[in-house]
């Protein structure tokens, strides 16, 4: 259980900050940066819980929890020594992945083809989720750049991959299943 009685503590006054082992980096490092934006996500991901209900807003919901997960996963390193913290250590798993996918195929299955692409808009939800959708592309880039650097769990990239999918299919649910959509017109404005 995590107990927080003192909000800040100074200690990052330096410019550096405490991964999930102790370590100490730099606030920007790749490590905290894809965590960071990861974090980002959770909030965008809140506002767009602010236009849903139902199913969608309880799916949501479980993802703004493995988004946490997510961040613990990654703000600690040393994939190949989880044995010597002396606790589980808390990683993404599998089982979070294909959760997603079966979301997905759900939702997809809901949906009529694209034949188009679409721009990101329409309803208020659909707009909030496209915007989660970018945020969770950006990232899946920088925890890729992170294990090009580092050890990195495969399924949290497995995960980011398959997040932003999950967005851009509930922005079109959230288009009156994909009626409302609005669709990119090549060249329109030449």
């Amino acid at each position: 259980m995590v107990v927080l009685n003192r909000i800040y503590t100074r200690t990052g006054d330096a410019g550096e900050t405490a991964l999930g082992n102790g370590t100490r980096v730099a606030k920007f490092s790749a490590r905290v940066t894809a965590y960071g934006t990861v974090d980002e996500l959770n909030a965008a991901l809140g506002l767009a819980r602010q236009q849903a209900d139902g199913e969608l807003d309880a799916q949501m919901a479980r993802i703004q929890n493995d988004l946490f997960d997510l961040g613990a996963d990654l703000c600690r390193p040393d994939m190949d020594r989880d044995d010597e913290a002396g606790y589980p250590v808390l990683r993404m798993v599998p089982a979070q992945v294909d959760r997603l996918e079966t979301e997905i195929d759900a939702m997809n299955a809901r949906l009529e083809p694209l034949r188009s692409f679409i721009l990101p808009g329409g309803s208020a939800l659909s707009a909030h989720l496209h915007h989660c959708r970018t945020v969770a592309r950006r990232a899946e880039r920088l925890t890729v750049e992170l294990s090009s650097l580092e050890g990195v769990n495969e399924a949290a990239i497995r995960y980011l991959n398959r997040l932003s999918d999950w967005f851009f299919v509930a922005a079109r649910i959230a288009n009156d299943e994909g009626r409302a959509d609005v669709l990119w017109v090549p060249g329109a404005n030449r």
